[in-house]
């Protein structure tokens, strides 16, 4: 039997077009069943686009939508009955098994862990995203929720992308790195040197530092950073196909060599587009939480949106969250040996400010 996802039918730069006929696909394509969340009005009339009489397709009335410029603690103190807000309750509520939203992130982040809260021993949950390799695809976590974190924070991202890559992308034995500016061991910073030391001495398949070019390499399965790096790699990341194929695409507008070229390659050129393309992995889990929650991009088509809703179908059908716990259960004494290291730096840290 599926389980139903809860959709922030009214999140993103183009809903509630786009997620409505997300879900629509997903029902047809895949038979989920999907709660739309959102203005009844816009959501019923979009769906008078689509033969949905048959499929499992239901409507959850919110009056109120996030807005992009919207801030956390504003959504979290003033906004009620949002769309977002009243899809995560759904799944808190057990009416849903998981989340998609493509609306404001910093808001669904805060809201998730408001409403959710953490699992026990997570401290700060984190955004894992997955990005296409040579030879498959890599994790990427944190993407952005964390901006100054410390050693043990790391290690816990480490945990929860390990849990990620074995239940959810079926990856025996992931290979973890720690992203640094060189492989050599003293390379890094004060924190990424603290977060090698501790992980070398885990039962983790830990692979040392990697470097930035490592994430489409395919010689790693999940790699580790604090958010604040790991957004400006995701944000280079997104937009690489993008003016690869926009200077392609210039240079053989004026060269008849150059056309025949492109238009040789054009069948790779297709294949290679559809690995790059963010809409063939939907979203990115919020891992830590009790609860199941995607993140999609922005401006998802229909396409990601349909893939959201199958990963955040995964993530509860797969029981990673049970994963997740256990495994951060079993390395408590390892967290809290980070921890004390991480106390004893701020102290030195402190002192020498004295």
């Amino acid at each position: 039997m599926k389980m139903k996802i809860a959709l922030d039918a009214m999140g993103g730069d183009y809903a509630p077009q786009t997620t409505v006929e997300g879900a629509y696909l997903a029902a047809k394509l895949h038979g989920a069943k999907v709660i739309l969340v959102g203005d009844e009005d816009q959501i019923s009339k979009e769906l008078s686009k689509y033969p949905t009489s048959k499929l499992p397709l239901y409507i959850q009335h919110a009056p109120h939508v996030v807005a992009m410029h919207d801030s956390p603690s504003t959504v979290l103190r003033r906004m009620k009955d949002t769309s977002i807000k009243v899809a995560i309750e759904l799944a808190k509520e057990g009416q849903a098994s998981g989340v998609v939203t493509a609306g404001n992130s910093g808001a669904a982040m805060a809201l998730a862990m408001f409403i959710f809260k953490k699992l026990e021993g997570v401290d700060r949950p984190a955004i894992a995203t997955i990005h296409p390799t040579i030879k498959g695809s890599t994790v990427l976590i944190d993407s952005g929720g964390n901006v100054d974190c410390k050693p043990f924070h790391l290690v816990q991202f480490a945990l929860m992308g390990d849990a990620y890559a074995k239940y959810i992308l079926n990856k025996d034995q992931p290979r973890i790195g720690v992203l640094s500016n060189g492989e050599e061991e003293g390379k890094g910073n004060e924190l990424t040197r603290e977060v090698h030391e501790i992980l070398s001495k885990t039962d983790l398949n830990y692979i040392g530092y990697v470097e930035g070019n490592d994430l489409n390499s395919g010689e790693v399965d999940v790699i580790v950073c604090d958010g604040f790096v790991g957004n400006v790699v995701l944000k280079i990341s997104e937009g690489l196909w993008e003016t690869i194929s926009s200077i392609l695409k210039w240079e053989a507008k004026d060269n008849i060599r150059a056309k025949v070229a492109y238009f040789l390659m054009s069948r790779a050129m297709r294949r290679l587009s559809k690995k790059m393309d963010y809409s063939e992995y939907g979203g990115a889990p919020l891992l830590g939480i009790n609860g199941n929650c995607v993140i999609s991009h922005g401006h998802s088509n229909a396409k990601a949106i349909m893939n959201a809703i199958l990963l955040a179908q995964s993530l509860a059908k797969n029981k990673l969250n049970e994963h997740l716990s256990l495994e951060i259960k079993e390395k408590q004494d390892l967290l809290r040996i980070g921890q004390k290291r991480s106390e004893k730096i701020n102290t030195i840290h402190f002192n020498r400010r004295e």
